[in-house]
């Protein structure tokens, strides 16, 4: 009977097979979004959320109408990117254009501080810092105040087109659009002086890209925030994906504690249960921090793509043990290292926030950021630079000189007009002219560049050839103030025939 049953098991089991792979394969490639309805949910956690909502929101809206006095020759709002002038200011710094590593350091900063959060506590800036984040609660809390919470709202969208379901619709996505037309609005205002274009914009004469720009913003914060919300957090960020591939086993993560939830079962159920001295876990199957989720996640299924690590199910665990009698902590930022040390019966230790890694992270941070004010604080308000033409790169006069042509740019950063001095060094017997400088004598000359002003001179070095001069010299422009208190150098070279 062994020989027999073996054959026939062996094909059930290959016909089984077959089955699930057909299965698999006839399945939906992508699920239905379903409807998310989130409830409303009060705790430590929510109230952080909402701080930091007030915070960035304000910082966002009301920036552009700080005013910074920079002197009569400079714009007064203190945070503005200035295209036309190729200016970007911060309060009381002014980055030029040639200055554009500060971005680059600045954007290595962000990343090295994303990384610090992601060691440290997961995810933290997708629950709490993250625009889309931001505004999905903005808008969650718009949602909830013309159409109930969860209860209210799914009996609202569940019994059909009603007066009331589309006087209540209608006032949400009106004041979503409104929502999504200052964030456009508020936008655009770093890029102009903020009271000005709001009156353009009010009289219907700004500039045209002005509109354009607010309109694309209107759209993308109302389909973001008010459609798509979680599907960003899941299929559209990146971070996830990258986030998984830096964290470890000691960060802390929005966490359920299977060893003490399991099993879950009703109240009456687990009541029963310990009285006859049997194990009963404290989840009661309550199904609240899923009702919280913003991305619909159910936590006790494990970490998972969509979890933002808000820990907004945190406060409806906790609210829900308080009311059952339990201890509060059964869903809870915890590490994996954790988690395993309990699975093994071993007690918790305490979160290991600095370790190798983190203490990484933060000397990267600190030593660019002390790199960065450094160069900041001792940069100098005086930037030249030089270019030798390149064809011809010298020109033979009758009377046997060489002459070189370059064009030397001068940047003045001050907010008052300069007088410059400009001489060459490395160079004997060379006499040296430009087209709209003075000369003082043949070996200077007299610059004069407006406040915050980049000044093109076609300066000309003409000189008798040495006999024994190398084919190529390394000379140097040196730019100097009147008063000898500040001087800046570019540095190039002559060219003369070969001999």
């Amino acid at each position: 009977m062994a020989d027999t049953a073996t054959p026939n098991s062996a094909q059930d089991t290959a016909q089984h097979a077959d089955e699930i792979d057909e299965t698999l394969i006839e399945g939906p490639l992508y699920a239905k979004r379903e409807q998310l309805y989130v409830q409303k949910v009060d705790g430590t956690f929510r109230r952080i959320k909402w701080a930091v909502l007030v915070l960035t929101l304000g910082v966002y809206y009301l920036l552009p109408f700080v005013r910074w006095d920079r002197g009569p020759n400079a714009p007064d709002q203190a945070v503005l990117i200035d295209f036309p002038a190729r200016r970007f200011y911060f309060f009381f710094i002014e980055i030029w254009p040639q200055e554009i590593y500060y971005l680059t350091g600045l954007l290595i900063l962000a990343a090295f501080v994303l990384f610090l959060m992601n060691a440290v506590a997961g995810r933290v800036w997708c629950g709490y810092l993250c625009p889309q984040t931001v505004w999905t609660d903005l808008f969650l809390a718009v949602e909830r105040f013309f159409e109930g919470d969860r209860r209210e709202r799914i009996k609202l969208y569940n019994g059909g087109w009603t007066g009331n379901r589309v006087a209540r619709t209608s006032g949400k996505h009106f004041v979503w659009l409104m929502i999504a037309w200052w964030t456009g609005g508020a936008w655009v205002l770093y890029f102009a002086d903020a009271p000005k274009l709001v009156w353009e914009l009010a009289t219907l004469q700004a500039p045209a890209v002005a509109y354009i720009w607010i309109g694309i913003l209107t759209f993308t914060t109302y389909t973001l925030a008010g459609f798509m919300r979680e599907q960003v957090c899941t299929y559209m960020c990146p971070w996830p994906r990258i986030q998984a591939a830096l964290t470890d086993e000691h960060a802390l993560n929005v966490t359920y504690k299977v060893d003490r939830g399991e099993p879950r079962g009703s109240l009456k159920k687990a009541k029963a249960l310990r009285e006859h001295g049997v194990t009963a876990g404290d989840c009661i199957d309550c199904n609240q921090c899923v009702a919280v989720c913003p991305t619909g996640v159910d936590i006790r299924d494990g970490m998972q793509l969509g979890c933002v690590q808000c820990g907004l199910c945190i406060d409806a665990c906790d609210g829900v043990m308080d009311k059952i009698g339990r201890p509060r902590g059964l869903i809870a930022y915890d590490s994996e290292y954790n988690l395993e040390r309990r699975e093994a019966g071993l007690p918790e230790e305490k979160p290991k926030i600095v370790r190798a890694r983190t203490i990484l992270y933060v000397v990267l941070i600190a030593g660019i950021s002390l790199f960065m004010v450094w160069h900041l604080a001792v940069r100098s308000s005086l930037d030249v630079s030089a270019l030798h033409d390149r064809n011809p790169v010298y020109v033979l006069l009758s009377d046997g000189s060489i002459r070189n042509a370059y064009t030397v740019r001068v940047a003045n950063k001050e907010l008052e007009e300069r007088t410059f001095t400009l001489s060459v060094e490395g160079l004997e017997g060379v006499a040296m002219e430009a087209v709209g400088a003075e000369n003082l004598d043949p070996d200077t000359l007299s610059v004069t560049v407006g406040p915050t002003r980049t000044r093109e001179l076609r300066v000309l070095l003409t000189r008798t050839p040495a006999p024994d001069a190398p084919e190529s010299r390394e000379i140097a422009f040196v730019f100097e103030t009147a008063d000898g208190s500040e001087a800046a150098v570019a540095r190039d070279h002559f060219i003369q025939p070969a001999r």
